[in-house]
């Protein structure tokens, strides 16, 4: 297979590409060249955001069997890309986000929910739920429904994760003490290894699925306790689990999912939305997700490699919990 990855050095670009790699694809990377692309990929350099930015892709006579998008700014640019490849490529592999389901989805909703509002496929950069969902419509607009796949991510971990999730609960164990562990800790999650999608996303292409997938973990395939206690035990078993009930983290202001990375509150809004996705269609399209411990320890080993100080995507904001403010709730003796 030809695989045309726009993007490919970081993250999730990057783990597709090694993927393929290791399928024995034939790969091509486009990206900025602000970081190097995997070994055995071939680079073509180019700014999507830039007057005359593809003409690197215009220009090269190559064609492809897919090309795979992440993009996750301006839907005008997936827009370009996709108008520009549609004669040169079988299929538009978009990864797309569940942000793109109307505000608030219910718990235990599947891709037919309602989709956010006042999306376009000409849209400059507005929202990142509108964002998204205007990529997916650019996708389609010109491969058809019949030649695009639009993957509908959740909370995304695992080696090589510039957002600043689970490294900062890697980091944070490794510092050793008591450690606020928000509660309850049968807390169910969802969240897809980024290798895993990857793979997922790959044998997706080889059997030319189409259409959107919600793609991330079964619920409760981890929960809080699984997921905190892999991450204190691969890190030396220094840190000390104090589990504090939800109420106690929200009367003293602290912020589910950004103060505290992964976790929500059970029974709220967000929690259903970002932990509670039906994913049947895609575990029944061959989605299968490696052990919490697994990603929680590779990631560990791959941070540890890069000298313990992961990458930050500058437009993402940064995760984590003031050292004072977690010593402040765990003094007043809130642990449950």
């Amino acid at each position: 297979m030809r695989l045309l990855m726009l993007g490919g050095t970081e993250f999730v670009g990057r783990a597709v590409v090694e993927a393929a790699l290791g399928r024995g694809w034939d790969v091509t990377v486009f990206h900025r060249g602000r970081h190097e692309a995997p070994p055995g990929a071939r680079s073509l350099f180019g700014d999507r955001t830039a007057p005359g930015g593809l003409s690197a892709l215009a220009e090269h006579p190559g064609e492809w069997d897919v090309v795979v998008d992440t993009w996750s700014a301006a839907p005008s640019a997936v827009r370009d890309t996709a108008r520009l490849l549609r004669g040169r490529a079988g299929r538009y592999v978009y990864v797309s986000s569940c942000s793109v389901y109307a505000w608030a989805p219910p718990a235990g909703y599947g891709e037919d929910a309602p989709l956010v509002e006042g999306a376009s496929a000409d849209a400059e950069q507005t929202d990142y739920a509108r964002d998204k969902r205007g990529g997916e419509l650019a996708a389609v607009a010109s491969f058809g429904a019949d030649r695009s796949l639009l993957v509908r991510a959740g909370l995304i971990l695992g080696p090589y994760e510039n957002v600043g999730r689970l490294p900062w609960w890697l980091a944070r164990m490794s510092r050793g003490g008591q450690v606020l562990a928000p509660g309850p800790r049968d807390l169910p999650l969802q969240y897809i290894d980024v290798r895993d999608l990857s793979e997922w996303i790959l044998g997706a292409v080889e059997r030319e699925l189409t259409g959107p997938y919600n793609l991330m973990s079964p619920q409760g395939h981890a929960t809080m306790g699984t997921f905190l206690e892999a991450c204190a035990r691969v890190t030396g078993g220094a840190a000390e689990l104090r589990w504090t009930e939800p109420g106690v983290i929200l009367e003293a202001g602290i912020e589910p999912w950004t103060e505290l990375p992964v976790w929500v509150p059970p029974g709220s809004d967000l929690h259903d939305a970002l932990h509670s996705a039906d994913v049947s269609r895609a575990v029944g399209a061959g989605l299968v997700c490696r052990p919490v411990e697994e990603t929680v320890a590779d990631t560990w080993d791959w941070l540890r490699g890069i000298g313990g100080v992961a990458p930050q995507r500058p437009d993402r904001t940064r995760k984590g919990l003031d050292p004072e403010v977690e010593a402040k709730v765990l003094a007043a003796g809130t642990g449950a």
